[in-house]
C-alpha cells in the first residue's frame, strides 16, 4: 500500500474544513436564539451540553445574558451572517480549485459584502459593551475586536488585488480572511475538547486558554494553504531576500529574550498562568518548527519564493513575543488592566498580529519584484533593437 502523497493531505485538509463550515453554519444561525427567547433550541448549545455537561454551558450562558441583551440584534445579524460565511468559503474554494471564474466573481461579491455586514454587527457590540463586561473578560474583548480588525483589512486587500489583477495575492487575503472568520468554529471545538484536558474548569477559563493561540493558529492554517497552492519556484524579478540570516538571527534573539520574560511572568501566577503558558506555547512550537523545516527544504531544493515566504513568516513569528511584551505595558496603562489579563490579552495576539504584518510583507515583495521587473524590460529594449541589425 502506497503512503498518501501530499495531493492527498490537500484534499483531505479541503474536506475537513469544508465539512467543519458546513456543520457549523447552522449552529451559528441559531446561537443567539436562546437570548432572544429563553428555551429556544440551538444546536450548539445542545451539542456542547452532551459533550461536557448542562451545567457547565447554563454558567456561560448566564454570564452571557446581559451584554447581549443591549445589542441582541447586532448580534443575531452577525450570527446569522456568520453562518451564510461558513458556506460560502467552501463554495468559494471549489469554484476556485475548478477555475469556474464567473461563479467565483458572483460568489466573491456576496462574500465580501457578507464580511463587511456581519462585521458591523460584531462592530456594535463590541462598541456597546465594555471590555470588562465581554465574556470572559476583557482579553477576550481585545482578541474579538483584532480579529474583527484582521477579519476587515484582509478581505479589503483581497477585493484591491484582485481588482488590481494580482490573483496570487488576492488568494493568500481571502485565506487569511477565511482563517480569521474560523476562528468561531474553532473556538467551539476548543470548548467541547480542552474541558477533557482541563476537567472542572468553566468555560471563560477554557476560553481563556483557547484564546492564546486561536488567532495564531488559523493564520497558520492560511499560510500553510497558500502554500500548498502556489506551486512557483520563483517570481520574475525577485532578487536576494527581505529576510536574510542577519535579519533572521536577529529577530531570533529578540524573540528569545521576550520569550523568557513572557514565560517568567505567566509563571508568577501559578497554575492559572501555567495553563494559558502551555496554550500559548505548544502550538507556537509547532509553527516555528513546520517554518523552519518548510524554509530549510525550500532552500535545499532551489524553490526561492517558497523559501523566502517562509522566512518571512518565521522572522514574524519570532518577533511576535516582542510585540506582546511591548503591549503589556500599553494595556496596563491604557485600558488599566491588571498584570495577568494585560500578558493574557498581549500574547493573545501577538503571533496573529504578525503572521498578518508577514503576509503583508509578502504582498510588499511580490509587488516590489513585478515594479522592478517592469523597468528592467523598458530598459532592455532599447539594447535589443540595437543589436539586431548587427547580428
Amino acid at each position: 500500500m502506497r503512503p498518501p502523497t501530499t495531493t492527498t493531505w490537500r484534499r483531505v485538509a479541503a474536506v475537513t474544513v469544508s465539512v467543519l463550515c458546513v456543520a457549523y453554519a447552522p449552529i451559528a444561525m441559531t446561537e443567539l436564539w436562546p437570548y432572544a427567547r429563553p428555551g429556544a433550541p440551538a444546536f450548539g448549545e445542545r451539542l456542547l451540553g452532551h459533550t461536557v455537561s448542562p451545567r457547565y454551558v447554563a454558567d456561560a450562558l448566564a454570564t452571557r445574558i446581559a451584554p447581549y441583551r443591549h445589542s441582541l440584534v447586532p448580534m443575531i445579524v452577525h450570527s446569522v451572517l456568520g453562518g451564510l460565511l461558513m458556506l460560502l468559503g467552501p463554495a468559494q474554494l471549489l469554484t476556485a480549485a475548478r477555475r469556474r471564474r464567473r461563479p467565483h466573481r458572483v460568489l466573491g461579491v456576496v462574500f465580501a459584502v457578507t464580511v463587511y455586514a456581519s462585521m458591523a454587527g460584531a462592530a456594535v457590540y463590541l462598541a456597546r459593551t465594555a471590555p470588562e463586561d465581554a465574556f470572559s473578560g476583557p482579553a477576550f474583548w481585545i482578541v474579538l475586536a483584532t480579529i474583527l480588525v484582521g477579519t476587515v483589512l484582509s478581505v479589503t486587500f483581497g477585493i484591491l488585488a484582485a481588482v488590481a489583477g494580482f490573483p496570487d495575492l488576492h488568494q493568500r487575503w481571502m485565506l487569511v480572511c477565511y482563517g480569521f472568520l474560523l476562528t468561531a468554529p474553532l473556538l467551539r471545538l476548543e470548548w467541547g475538547a480542552l474541558p477533557w484536558v482541563m476537567p472542572g474548569l468553566p468555560m471563560t477559563e477554557i476560553n481563556r486558554v483557547a484564546i492564546m493561540h486561536l488567532g495564531s493558529v488559523v493564520v497558520f492554517g492560511a499560510l500553510l494553504a497558500s502554500r500548498a497552492r502556489d506551486r512557483r519556484r520563483t517570481v520574475a524579478g525577485m532578487h536576494g531576500s527581505w529576510a536574510p540570516l542577519p535579519v533572521t538571527v536577529a529577530a531570533h534573539l529578540a524573540g528569545a529574550a521576550a520569550l523568557v520574560w513572557i514565560v517568567r511572568s505567566f509563571l508568577d501566577f501559578g497554575v492559572a498562568g501555567q495553563r494559558l503558558l502551555a496554550g500559548y506555547l505548544l502550538p507556537g512550537a509547532v509553527a516555528y518548527g513546520v517554518m523552519a523545516v518548510g524554509a530549510r527544504r525550500a532552500g535545499r531544493d532551489g524553490r526561492l519564493w517558497a523559501r523566502e515566504e517562509w522566512r518571512i513568516h518565521l522572522t514574524a513569528l519570532c518577533l511576535a513575543p516582542v510585540l506582546s511584551a511591548g503591549s503589556v505595558v500599553l494595556f496596563e496603562r491604557s485600558l488599566g488592566l491588571d498584570r495577568l489579563t494585560a500578558l493574557t490579552a498581549a500574547v493573545a495576539i501577538g503571533c496573529g498580529m504578525l503572521a498578518f504584518t508577514a503576509t503583508l510583507v509578502t504582498s510588499l515583495r511580490v509587488l516590489h519584484a513585478r515594479e522592478v521587473l517592469k523597468r528592467a524590460v523598458p530598459a532592455a529594449a532599447p539594447t535589443t533593437r540595437v543589436s539586431a541589425p548587427a547580428a
